[in-house]
């Protein structure tokens, strides 16, 4: 079985660093299984290619193995083990690529949290549920992905395709989320791992599924797979990946609001982001308008007071976010003409959701500042690809204003949940390069209080098409 994982970000050598194998020569490694060789068959600083090639033994996988005897069946030595990726492949990436994995790099530490261009090749994979199933793993990830299937056998096309195909996947991320995406999904995609599965499995899932699985639209299919069908440890998997999950997003948002009101209170700037999203949001002409990272849902009421907007979407990660939602909206008491224009989905903005398909307008309220940087292009490739809504409301914190607000340090963001804080060159720049590559056109405009040097304290982005 082979992997290629290459790279074309500059100088695409520090592959070599990330995956502590030198470019200039071939290594191979011994494995329970078989062997392991690790070689370039590129290896400039435009392009980088790493092959890690896999040679199992399927006869010593069995051999002195209870049941491997006379009279056992025969599918233990003749199968497709050797060929296609499955377990193994897990298995190799945790032992060969184990730094990389962790998201270490000895000799160059800053490499390891750097996104990466990078494209990954798996020649042969089986899938147990068809090409479909295999894009609704990875391109809610964000990833673009490219299949080809594999016929049973090309002199008799009637015989219909494999379960086999060849995946290839591009994404600029960090090698550490590609490879934890490939130890978790291999095996799901396989649905027969090697090895017998117990509670480690379940601590090995969480670890490597940290930061992207919890909010998967499949989560519950790979946890079943993953896992090998077992019930007890999917039920205990699952619920301590949405319980942690929570926990954290909660306790964040509860920071978030204090640290953010507290700063902004004294020009109300909250009032003044909503009043602008929702007259910019009239201006288009938009029937139906989802408010993505809605919150506790303060441009739901307004929306939702106005008849114009016939249709309401609410999307937020958080599910507690979600219950605050519905208990200001007094959904439970709410008019049923009004209910039936409002709908609360739990859901993330970096996974391809069919639900986010079909509306006028999208509303980004200070939502795009807390996602990583290596998770930008998942998002735009969400909601500017697929979701494809005619209309984008974003704004955003214009970090030239930073300096107006006297309580807040030099060189800090505004609260500590931002990951950046965009000025206005830079936000028009990442616009305008989203507009171009989606088929939009933008405007910028400021919100709040204008001053003469540093601009607005917030910056607005209206995509259309």
């Amino acid at each position: 079985m082979l992997l290629t994982i290459t790279t074309s970000t500059f100088p695409a050598t520090d592959l070599g660093f990330l995956l502590h194998k030198n470019p200039a020569r071939a290594q191979s490694f011994d494995l329970s299984f078989g062997k392991a060789h690790v070689f370039y068959p590129e290896a400039a600083e435009q392009r980088c290619t790493a092959a890690l090639l896999l040679e199992i033994d399927p006869i010593g996988l069995v051999r002195g193995k209870p049941g491997s005897g006379e009279g056992h069946s025969l599918d233990q030595y003749v199968n497709d083990r050797p060929y296609v990726a499955s377990s193994f492949l897990s298995v190799a990436i945790a032992q060969i690529f184990g730094s990389a994995l962790a998201g270490r790099s000895k000799e160059r530490p800053e490499l390891a949290s750097k996104p990466l261009k990078l494209e990954a090749t798996l020649s042969v994979i089986p899938c147990r549920g068809g090409e479909a199933f295999l894009r609704s793993l990875f391109e809610p990830l964000g990833y673009r992905v490219s299949v080809e299937p594999h016929s049973l056998d090309p002199t008799f096309p009637e015989w219909g395709d494999s379960v086999y195909f060849t995946l290839h996947l591009q994404g600029t991320r960090m090698l550490q989320e590609l490879l934890s995406h490939l130890y978790v999904l291999v095996p799901v995609l396989d649905n027969s791992k090697h090895y017998w599965v117990g509670e480690d499995e379940v601590e090995k899932l969480l670890r490597h599924g940290e930061g992207w699985l919890a909010g998967h639209p499949e989560k519950d299919a790979i946890a079943r797979r993953y896992l090998k069908h077992r019930r007890d440890l999917c039920r205990d998997a699952l619920s301590r990946l949405v319980d942690d999950d929570l926990e954290e997003l909660e306790s964040t948002r509860e920071n978030q609001a204090r640290q953010e009101a507290g700063l902004e209170e004294k020009i109300r700037l909250h009032d003044h982001r909503m009043g602008a999203v929702v007259a910019v949001l009239r201006e288009v002409g938009a029937k139906s308008v989802m408010d993505l990272g809605c919150g506790e849902g303060r441009l739901l009421r307004d929306l939702l007071a106005d008849k114009t907007f016939e249709r309401v979407l609410g999307m937020d990660v958080s599910h507690r976010a979600l219950e605050f939602a519905s208990d200001k909206l007094k959904l439970e008491r709410m008019p049923d003409i009004q209910k039936a224009r409002l709908q609360l989905i739990q859901g993330s903005l970096t996974y391809r959701d069919k639900r986010l398909e079909g509306f006028d307008a999208a509303a980004l309220i200070e939502v795009v500042e807390h996602l990583d940087p290596g998770r930008l292009d998942a998002f735009e490739r969400v909601l500017f690809e697929h979701a494809k809504p005619r209309f984008v409301v974003l704004t955003t914190p214009n970090s030239d204003y930073n300096v107006k607000f006297e309580t807040l340090p030099a060189g800090q963001f505004r609260h500590k949940d931002h990951r950046f804080e965009w000025s206005r060159v830079d936000f028009r720049a990442w616009a305008e390069r989203v507009a171009s590559r989606a088929g939009y056109q933008v405007r910028i405009l400021p919100v709040g209080p204008e001053d003469a040097v540093v601009g607005a304290p917030t910056q607005m982005a209206v995509f259309s098409r």
